[in-house]
């Protein structure tokens, strides 16, 4: 299954977050952790990078053919503890 050909979409309000950027594992257990997706681009940082959003398993909903559902609240991403900021690989 390639997961990053799917797009993840949030089924509390509809907005598509984009395509799998990374996935994240628990090495100790051999466990998918969570998804990164892309963060949020508006029209003043639409050329900044480094800002991500991650994705708890738990809150993933649904695999489809398609596209991957997830459950997040809260629509703005600084309140929420999952966006990662400046991260390099």
């Amino acid at each position: 299954m390639e997961l990053r050909c799917k797009e993840v979409v949030n089924i509390v309000d509809g907005r598509r977050l984009g395509h799998i950027v990374d996935i994240v594992f628990n090495l100790a257990n051999a466990c998918i952790t969570g998804i990164v997706v892309p963060g949020e681009k508006s029209f003043w940082n639409v050329f900044k990078s480094g800002t991500e959003f991650f994705i708890p398993f738990s809150q993933i909903v649904k695999v489809g053919e398609d596209a991957i559902l997830v459950q997040i609240y809260g629509n703005q991403p600084n309140n929420n503890p999952y966006v990662l900021t400046d991260r390099r690989d």
